[in-house]
């Protein structure tokens, strides 16, 4: 068994077709059924039933499925090894982050990098900070520079870089912003706008809520802060928002409960080798540790 022929076997087990395997892996259908016989000729068994048009996996395949994801992960990390062994800092780096990181926290660190490696590529993703977390644990990046989740599975290394105080803010016609005080009771009675339930940021707004019995009326919401603070400085709800995003158009909320704060900063896998172009790019952002 090889990287070429394991390779082949997932894109068709993924695809349940030679011809869609083919065009994902720009080959031939006749040089991915090649593969295919190579390998099901090494192990002495059939992988896949073949009924008319339908390939599907049968028990075989089924056993080797997760056995091969594994010896190509391996056979990748054996490989980045190797090309560690060379200082070197070029090729692509695969990285995630949040937009709002991206817009408010990344753009000097990136120009600085850029310049100071141009023969490296940045692949940069950008998503919500609970689906880097899927990616890094896929092996689709190196590295996230995301919103830290409270409970941090072991296999990822973390390291907090900025810490993120959040504020209630509403529009200046709002309700809400004639008050000289703002009780949790005060927000409950009233709309938010808020990212969605699957956030960190949600969970910490929710947590504050539920502490005291209330209910969390939410209008709409979004998982990106800027349409949020957008559709908030209109008048629509109050919503809760890092304090670097307060402008003229928006005021902060007098609370008398406490504020929660943000952990930004980086994830690593514990258990893969970082590239020399990652390891580059961490330094700069442990430059950046509040």
């Amino acid at each position: 068994m090889d990287i070429p022929t394991l390779t082949a076997f997932l894109s068709v087990a993924e695809c349940n077709s030679f011809s869609l395997a083919a065009e994902k892996l720009h080959l031939t259908q006749p040089a991915i059924s090649k593969r295919i016989a190579v390998l099901e000729g090494q192990l002495d068994t059939q992988l896949f039933d073949r009924t008319g048009r339908q390939i599907n996996l049968n028990e075989a395949g089924r056993i080797l499925l997760p056995k091969a994801r594994q010896m190509l992960e391996l056979m990748k990390d054996t490989r980045q090894e190797i090309s560690n062994l060379k200082t070197q800092v070029k090729g692509t780096l695969a990285m995630a982050t949040s937009h709002h990181i991206g817009l408010r926290r990344l753009p000097n660190i990136l120009r600085e990098y850029s310049r100071s490696y141009p023969e490296v590529k940045l692949d940069i993703h950008f998503v919500d900070s609970e689906v880097a977390y899927e990616m890094l644990s896929r092996g689709e990046i190196e590295l996230g520079i995301i919103t830290l989740s409270p409970e941090n599975p072991d296999r990822f290394f973390s390291r907090l870089i900025w810490n993120d105080p959040l504020i209630f803010m509403a529009a200046k016609d709002h309700p809400l912003s004639r008050l000289k005080k703002v009780s949790t009771q005060h927000l409950s009675e009233h709309q938010a706008i808020l990212p969605g339930s699957n956030t960190f940021t949600y969970r910490l707004v929710r947590k504050l809520f539920e502490k005291e019995g209330l209910s969390l009326q939410t209008a709409m919401s979004s998982n990106y802060l800027e349409t949020i603070r957008m559709l908030t400085s209109i008048g629509l709800a109050w919503t809760i928002l890092p304090a670097s995003m307060l402008d003229d158009d928006l005021v902060a909320l007098k609370t008398h409960c406490h504020t929660p704060s943000r952990k930004l900063g980086y994830i690593t896998h514990r258990e893969r080798t970082l590239s020399n172009a990652a390891n580059a790019f961490l330094d700069f952002l442990n430059q950046e540790i509040d």
